[in-house]
């Protein structure tokens, strides 16, 4: 009996987690999630402890990926005959993405599941990041405050009145505001999320660092 139970509970655990789907075709997917990551968030929690460059700019709201997605799980490291980007094209991101490092794993992992180039994947990821306002209330703050994970989503959709509450999702580690996901069509027009991924951090005292 207790090893039934403990049989259940994996499988339980399992149909519950997102499905990741490794060495999946490139071009087939369903809609894109574009992640925004507070940058001084990340910092304060790891970037600093590893010196990462990112820690040494004034960066807000910074791209953490375009990721292609299914209505249920993802797409990761597909097999695709379109050529890795050069050492210029992920260092050409760094404004937006933070470092070179994180330019070169989204394509990896993520960029190599569109179908795309990789100049066309970084183009397509400018836009999309350009297609999204990053609410400047944030960047104002002058100290550390605690605020529901909340009020990070209406911000969002107050500064977009295209998207709707069930297109984007707040996410927190470590008691931090972590990143804003935002549903995207392929043709970068606001869509509902999959179930997979909207899950909103419920936390009412997430922390929210300043801009230094």
């Amino acid at each position: 009996m207790r090893m039934l139970f403990a049989g259940l509970s994996a499988l339980i655990a399992f149909a519950a987690s997102p499905v990741l789907a490794e060495g999946e075709r490139a071009g087939e997917f369903d809609y894109y999630v574009l992640s925004l990551s507070w940058s001084p968030n990340w910092c304060a929690l790891e970037g600093e402890a590893r010196k990462s460059p990112q820690c040494e700019e004034d960066h807000g709201w910074i791209m953490h990926g375009l990721w292609p997605q299914f209505h249920r799980g993802y797409p990761s490291y597909c097999k695709t005959a379109q050529r890795a980007p050069s050492r210029r094209m992920t260092a050409e991101m760094a404004d937006v993405m933070g470092t070179s490092g994180l330019a070169w794993h989204q394509w990896k992992k993520h960029g190599s599941c569109t179908g795309l180039s990789a100049e066309d994947y970084y183009t397509l990821s400018r836009t999309a990041y350009a297609t999204v306002v990053r609410p400047e209330v944030f960047r104002k703050l002058s100290r550390p405050v605690k605020l529901p994970a909340k009020v990070v989503e209406e911000a969002f959709l107050k500064a977009n009145p295209a998207f709707e509450a069930d297109g984007i999702t707040i996410t927190c580690r470590n008691g931090h505001i972590q990143e804003a996901r935002i549903c995207l069509s392929r043709d970068l027009m606001p869509v509902p999320c999959g179930q997979d991924v909207v899950r909103d951090c419920k936390m009412q005292d997430a922390v929210f660092e300043p801009i230094d």
